[in-house]
């Protein structure tokens, strides 16, 4: 038997040892220390300033900006729709805000989420409570809060007439032959500021590593053939605008910001269709004063989004189905006209929807060390989703998955906070009714005597659609939230924080009414990029969470050692049984069911000074972080669930120029959903080196991710049909099998180039 270092082992003894090394080679200078109060709440972590502009020129997804923090993952989609992962939940199971505006995704695969119609060059901050969140901070989510905040116009100083700012910023990535562009310029006065920002971004499919190897069946078709490392439909182009005014008058400030958001294609390696068009207008209106009593908040936003989907040119698309027609070259044009019921040209899916939120939210100071938090909110999502006819059994009607879907949420909250020595408390409550409710819909065959299969229901499309329409489809739930959080700083460098609280989320539109068996309709109904079909309940519950999350804090010569716990108990989580071709190593057809649910983990992070060396200052940071996740009432494992991980870095900064040094660990992922037949993925190491040049008006940035061209397949990253005939269950030749995951990206060098003016 032969014995070698695992990488994650190897990763957790070097965090160990650096500090200690670092401090017996390298002698430090004097220390100066700044004592001051935390700026932040309890249990919140702030993800700012070069954790985000040292990625700029890497990424065009903002939710890979959270791979900051220790717990902070992305679950695969496309290249610039990643889906936060925090503590083992995701999606709309956190509450994800953007400048105030709560954005669920329209489409039934969720490509486009909240954080996708965000550049990264506009992003400022972003504030997250990991574990438990503020009642104040948002409810309906039973994990993290993410509060994302963009750059605002900046007003001019007292006394000063007028500020002017621009900014110019181009980057370039290897792997895609990716490129963009961004561009800022801001005008203000004392009263009155305004400011444009523009972003572009494209890239082709990437490539992964070079240990991965393509499927032979995926090579030699007639007319077209993707390279055998290429990760097919990962393919993007995404552009935005945003116009934002600021007005002063005396303690009130008024905000008012349109984004629009123009994404004419985006591929997904794990879902059976493509993104075709996406535009998105968002307008947004807010007002922030003080008084002698406290201060005052109050928005109003409203989003429309129009979205498409459809075969991408990766994928096949479906022709001459019922006569049985020749074999087409991938992605190729409509071969065959009229289309009718012998001739399909794939499958178009159309959605629309809008978003609407007005909140109202006062602070109130009782006495010097105590405050109190009022307010109401009033978020509304609406929601048509259907499927033009495009022949072959796609025909003669339209299919509508769901039709005038409304989802209506209306709450009032009381939060207090007070200090006491050296503690800090927040206790809230939070009460929310969530209204829903659906239209009658319809499959595409409609009436026995039409075609194709005159007599024939196909798919049960008849029956199941007058089935549902029969059914009472107005939901109610009320909600209650409560949460605690404590902070404990009994001497300066240590910090204890506590959070208790109890948090419930209502499903979503598609988890209660996507109503159809028939595995045409169900494979489209998938957000988890699973390769699975999906089938929503319309007796479904809200989820109730009660959660314990804890960290400890203690700041030392120089360096920050951070131990984050955390455990959750969820009744009524919303998981999946199977319903149809529940075969072992084989995708299914699920539908959502509540069960009861335990999730819990490990977060451990540093970072601190080395020394100096060579006239460079030289730093160390590493995490690691572990999440465990059960199905308590199946006994089965929970879904996308990080494995244990690890990031270490070492940095140096001397004069304009700094590197960093980066490694990334993950364990084997051998603990898997069953019922979704979950993919398994061996661990790996990856090396990465991230340079920047500093100096205004000019930033340089260069990296080079995967230095070694390492091949490995993504935990988060789904089932691989980013290519060929995707709209088929059981593993027959010429189709993309079960068992294959997402490879992730090759070796990718990357050059920004950001100017300030």
């Amino acid at each position: 038997m032969s014995l070698r270092p695992h990488p994650l082992s190897t990763a957790v003894l070097l965090a160990c040892a650096l500090p200690a090394l670092g401090a017996q080679r390298i002698p430090e200078l004097t220390e100066v220390r700044v004592i001051a109060p935390r700026p932040v709440p309890p249990l919140q972590e702030l993800v700012r300033g070069e954790a985000i502009d040292g990625l700029l020129a890497a990424t065009s997804d903002s939710a890979s900006l959270l791979r900051a923090l220790p717990g902070g993952q992305v679950r695969a989609a496309g290249g610039n729709a990643g889906l936060p992962v925090i503590r083992g939940l995701a999606d709309e199971r956190l509450r994800i805000s953007v400048d105030g505006m709560d954005l669920l995704a329209a489409c039934p695969n969720h490509m486009n989420p909240a954080l996708s119609y965000i550049d990264p060059t506009r992003v400022e901050a972003i504030e997250v409570y990991a574990g438990v969140a503020p009642v104040s901070a948002g409810g309906d989510a039973i994990g993290a809060t993410v509060r994302v905040s963009t750059t605002p116009p900046a007003l001019a100083p007292a006394g000063v007439a007028s500020v002017r700012s621009a900014e110019a910023g181009a980057f370039y990535r290897s792997n895609g032959d990716g490129r963009g562009v961004n561009l800022r310029a801001a005008y203000g006065t004392e009263r009155l500021a305004v400011a444009y920002d523009g972003a572009y971004a494209r890239s082709d499919n990437y490539k992964a590593g070079k240990a991965f190897k393509n499927y032979d069946h995926y090579t030699g078709r007639q007319g077209h053939s993707l390279a055998r490392d290429e990760v097919g439909s990962s393919r993007y182009e995404t552009a935005n605008h945003a116009l934002s005014l600021a007005w002063r008058h005396g303690d009130s400030l008024v905000d008012v910001r349109y984004l629009r958001q123009q994404t004419p294609f985006q591929g997904y390696p794990n879902q059976r269709m493509d993104m075709t068009d996406n535009t998105s207008d968002k307008l947004s209106l807010a007002l922030h004063s003080r008084h002698g009593w406290g201060s005052l908040k109050a928005q109003a936003y409203y989003e429309h989004i129009d979205h498409a989907m459809q075969f991408g040119p990766d994928k096949r698309y479906w022709y001459g189905m019922a006569s049985g027609g020749p074999n087409p070259p991938l992605g190729a044009a409509t071969p065959c006209a009229p289309i009718g019921p012998t001739c399909a040209a794939g499958m178009p899916m159309l959605t629309e929807g809008r978003n609407y939120g007005l909140t109202l939210g006062a602070e109130l100071p009782l006495g010097e060390a105590d405050k109190a938090r009022l307010g109401a909110e009033y978020r509304s999502q609406w929601l048509n989703d259907w499927w033009p006819p495009s022949g072959s059994m796609m025909w003669p009607g339209t299919f509508w998955n769901i039709r005038e879907g409304e989802r209506d949420r209306y709450a009032l909250y009381a939060e207090w906070e007070g200090r006491r020595g050296a503690w800090t408390h927040i206790l809230g409550l939070r009460h929310e009714t969530v209204q829903m409710d659906a239209g009658p819909v319809q499959g595409y065959k409609t009436n026995l005597s039409t075609p194709p299969n005159p007599g024939v229901d196909v798919g049960n499309q008849i029956a199941e659609s007058t089935a549902f329409n029969a059914q009472s489809r107005q939901k109610t739930d009320h909600n209650w939230d409560l949460a605690w959080l404590m902070r404990f700083s009994p001497v300066v460098g240590q910090t204890y924080e506590l959070g208790l609280a109890r948090k419930t989320r209502s499903p979503g539109l598609y988890e209660r009414y996507t109503w159809s068996t028939w595995q045409m309709a169900a494979l489209m109904n998938n957000f988890t990029g699973d390769g699975n079909g999906y089938v929503g309940n319309l007796k479904l519950k809200p989820e109730v969470a009660y959660t314990l999350s804890a960290a400890a804090e203690w700041r030392t010569q120089g360096w920050t050692w951070r131990l984050a716990p955390y455990y959750s108990r969820v009744e009524d989580y919303i998981d999946a049984v199977c319903i149809a071709n529940c075969v072992p190593n084989n995708f299914r057809i699920l539908r959502y069911a509540n069960h009861d649910a335990t999730l819990y983990g490990l977060e451990i992070s540093t970072r601190g000074r080395l020394g100096r060396a060579f006239d460079a200052d030289l730093g160390f940071e590493g995490s690691m972080s572990y999440t465990r996740g059960k199905n308590d009432t199946t006994g089965d494992n929970l879904y996308d669930i990080m494995p244990l991980n690890a990031k270490l870095a070492l940095t140096q900064t001397r004069g304009a120029w700094s590197w960093r040094l980066e490694g990334e660990f993950v364990d084997d992922k051998d603990k898997v959903s069953n019922v979704r037949q979950e993919m398994r993925t061996a661990g790996y190491a990856l090396a990465h080196l991230r340079l920047s040049y500093r100096a205004k008006p000019l930033r340089v940035d260069f990296g080079i991710e995967n230095l070694f061209d390492r091949g490995y397949d993504l935990p988060l990253g789904g089932a691989y049909v980013g290519q060929g005939t995707t709209m088929t269950l059981p593993p027959v030749p010429n189709q993309p099998q079960w068992g294959t995951p997402v490879p992730g990206p090759g070796r990718n060098l990357y050059l920004g180039l950001n100017w300030t003016l």
